[in-house]
């Protein structure tokens, strides 16, 4: 989803990190499954640095 979401928005991983304060070689991991994310990196990742809303639903 986080790849998906960056690609569209036309960003390398690089700026990206930058964008959400964040390291490269963070999001790659994150990208490829291999990485653990805290909910409020997540919501920062795609706010700040991708310029998106999250939303969340709990079953």
């Amino acid at each position: 989803m986080l790849k998906t979401a960056r690609k569209e928005a036309k960003l390398t991983q690089e700026e990206l990190a930058n964008k959400a304060g964040t390291k490269k070689s963070y999001i790659s991991k994150l990208e490829n499954g291999k990485g653990n994310i805290q909910l409020s990196t997540l919501i920062r990742i795609f706010e700040q640095g991708l310029n998106r809303r999250i939303g969340l639903t709990f079953l």
